[in-house]
């Protein structure tokens, strides 16, 4: 008996087979016999034999996920799924069913030698899974650009080098939290590494200079969730009664949520269903402005389109290819409907899904009793505080802050921003405690001011002008660009030279990278009230890490030992995962102090509580049970990411003693980073009631010339009360 019934599924393009499917399945049995894939025992187990590798039939999923290429190109294809569903057996057999870490770390070190970047393969194979990749990546690369065999090589090592966090938590017994789950997933799963091989298929790359664009990436990691958790779904009986698995979202969903699996299996494919509507949303609205913006040529755009036509086309075909493999639990599946009618109806059937997402109203915030929130972690301020708090006064005076009728001087006092910085680097100097303090005072005005002149006035251009403006007050060469019109400008014009001066050339391109991104995740925003959208889970949360500073204020510590550590240390797991596990639990501490602000004086729909609310459709006080406990998830794998990964990072890399002392001083400054972001929640005035119940009057704004030739905002030089 199956564990629970198959949901129905949102399936909104066609599935097509292409024509080519009966040369593929003969070549690419050819080619796994030739691969030593099949009856050819490994250790002593044989991983496939030619009746499995007969009743998976990867090249159905090929043919079905690629309905256009050629047959030379589908053979290709067809061969990388054979390769990449054999090393997955061929992992769990050797190293999964009977966890052995030592052998896998072993084993997956020697893969990287079979798919160089640039150059030739020199490494001799000694099993399946590198003679495999070898002849693929032979076959494949040349064809492509430095960029495109980049992000092909990056996606193929994550694909592999992640099935070790699989490998930990089976051997700990530990089950992921749903944010990291979908996380991890990504990389475990494979699908960027399919969306790579879409490119491939298509003929086309997507172009180097938007390749790594926020719209792209949504598309790219829409894709990869929906992919994975239509995965789970099929896969549960097998993965976790079977293989003993516990990489699975239904499972995941079943014991954080508290669900029966049925249910679980139901808030899955919500979640799928989700991420498919993100999908849509972002190929037709953000993708069309970001190919104007970066004046892509016809030739680019033919590739953006290609690439998500091939997207669709995946999905579309590995559902379909799901309900007929053997490999998976299809048998009590929802027959599929066909034609026209299966389209609509599909569409019917989730758009009361789709249409809540767009329906946020302001409401009547019930009561709530807020529980103390405590971290592991001591507080300490700067001695340099009170001096901090009167400079920052004189700063923001002089920046134009206190004029524009948003902000006056009892708010930024009791506001109390400096207080912030005083606990996120109580070892700062004067000068760097001010530097801090007026980056969080410019940042949280700026906050305020995007979604209060161009969210309620639904001015696109000016929040777009405005933006630009803000990316040009930021001059790699320190040379003055614009002149700042208003506070917001002269603001960060001040604050970047002050910042970026001291950084090397490459660190100061990557610290404007950064507020770049902020700036672009604020336009998100407002451009999300504009159409009254509440974000989903996902997708909030990743953008909240960039729209509540978090990324800038850990690239400023980041920098400070961008000396003594290697640059690729910032990007392993560890490092990431202590980083956003910080960041996840600060912002979800902020939406639940902000939660009465936020929702029922200010209309927001940027808030972890409602946007669980609107998703799961439960009550406030089930949504902020649910919230709280993701933040005790987040905070504890940020305890365990310090005390057990890192230690074992610095084994693993055989890193020196001075990187080691960097990154354990660096993880000492996050617990800071949490400890202050606490105690400026507990102190500050900013979420009182008293003080959130009378915005800024709408009548202190008004529209009018910049003379520079924009539309950035004129504010009158009343004070608000």
């Amino acid at each position: 008996m199956q564990p629970f019934q198959l949901p129905e599924f949102y399936t909104p393009y066609p599935a097509r087979l292409n024509p080519n499917l009966e040369r593929a399945r003969v070549h690419t049995r050819a080619w796994a016999h030739e691969m030593d894939m099949i009856d050819v025992p490994q250790h002593g187990t044989v991983i496939w034999t030619g009746d499995d590798l007969e009743s998976h039939d990867y090249a159905l999923l090929c043919a079905y996920t690629h309905p256009d290429c050629d047959g030379e190109t589908l053979d290709l294809i067809t061969d990388w799924y054979v390769w990449v569903f054999y090393f997955d057996d061929h992992f769990v057999e050797l190293y999964k069913r009977n966890p052995d870490v030592k052998g896998a770390q072993a084993y997956l070190d020697r893969l990287p030698l079979f798919m160089p970047v640039n150059g030739v393969i020199t490494e001799k194979p000694t099993n399946p899974v590198e003679k495999g990749l070898a002849d693929l990546w032979r076959r494949t690369v040349p064809s492509h650009s430095l960029d495109w065999r980049e992000r092909f090589a990056d996606n193929t090592k994550h694909l592999l080098d992640e099935s070790m966090w699989e490998l930990h938590n089976i051997s700990a017994k530990r089950l992921s939290n749903p944010v990291e789950y979908i996380e991890m997933r990504r990389k475990v799963g494979g699908a960027p590494w399919s969306a790579n091989l879409v490119e491939h298929a298509v003929g086309l790359e997507v172009p180097a200079r938007i390749a790594l664009s926020r719209p792209i990436g949504v598309l790219r990691d829409t894709f990869s969730d929906a992919v994975h958790l239509r995965n789970d779904l099929f896969s549960y009986e097998r993965e976790v009664l079977d293989e003993g698995e516990l990489s699975n979202g239904v499972l995941v969903f079943e014991k954080f949520l508290d669900l029966p699996t049925q249910e679980a299996a139901e808030a899955v494919n919500d979640l799928l269903t989700s991420r498919l509507h993100q999908f849509e949303h972002t190929a037709l609205t953000e993708v069309p402005m970001l190919l104007d913006e970066h004046a892509v040529d016809p030739v680019g755009r033919a590739a953006v389109l290609g690439y998500t036509k091939g997207l669709q086309d995946w999905q579309a075909g590995g559902h379909e290819w799901h309900l007929r493999s053997s490999r998976y639990m299809n048998k009590a599946a929802p027959k599929p409907e066909l034609g026209m009618s299966a389209l609509l109806s599909s569409y019917a059937r989730t758009m009361p899904q789709r249409l809540r997402q767009f329906s946020s109203t302001p409401k009547i915030v019930e009561p709530y009793a807020r529980p103390a929130l405590e971290v592991p972690f001591t507080l300490t301020l700067s001695p340099h505080l009170d001096q901090v708090r009167e400079e920052i006064v004189g700063w923001a005076r002089e920046m134009g802050i206190l004029s524009e009728g948003l902000w006056d001087e009892h708010k930024l006092r009791t506001f109390d921003l400096p207080l912030c910085s005083a606990g996120l680097d109580p070892d700062a100097t004067p000068s760097e405690l001010f530097n801090s303090g007026a980056w969080l005072a410019w940042g949280t005005y700026a906050d305020d001011m995007y979604p209060w002149v161009f969210g309620r006035l639904r001015d696109l251009a000016g929040l777009k002008a405005q933006t630009m403006r803000l990316k040009q007050c930021m001059p790699l060469d320190l040379v003055p660009v614009i002149v700042p019109a208003n506070a917001t400008e002269r603001g960060l014009a001040d604050l970047w030279p002050r910042t970026a001066g001291p950084m090397s050339a490459e660190y100061r391109k990557t610290f404007r990278e950064t507020v770049d991104v902020m700036l672009d995740a604020w336009v998100w925003e407002v451009i999300n009230m504009m159409e009254n959208r509440i974000p989903d889970p996902v997708d909030y949360l990743e953008m909240r890490r960039t729209t509540f500073g978090s990324e800038l204020t850990m690239s400023l510590s980041r920098f400070s030992h961008s000396g003594t550590v290697p640059a690729e240390i910032w990007g392993t797991r560890v490092i990431q995962t202590m980083e956003r596990s910080a960041m996840d639990y600060c912002c979800m501490m902020n939406d639940v102090f902000s939660y009465l602000k936020e929702i029922q004086y200010e209309g927001e729909v940027h808030n972890m509580v409602r946007v669980v609310e609107n998703f799961l459709g439960v009550p406030q006080a089930r949504a902020f049970e649910i919230t709280y406990k993701l933040m005790d998830a987040r905070l504890g794998q940020f305890v365990r990411s310090v005390d057990v990964d890192l230690p074992k990072l610095f084994e693993d890399l055989s890193l020196d003693g001075a990187t080691r002392a960097a990154l354990t001083r660096y993880a000492g400054e996050l617990k800071d980073w949490i400890a202050g972001i606490l105690n400026w929640h507990n102190e500050t005035s900013r979420y009182w009631e008293h003080e959130v119940r009378t915005p800024p009057n709408a009548g202190a704004f008004s529209r009018g010339p910049s003379g520079l030739g924009t539309s950035a905002y004129r504010l009158t030089s009343r004070t608000s009360s």
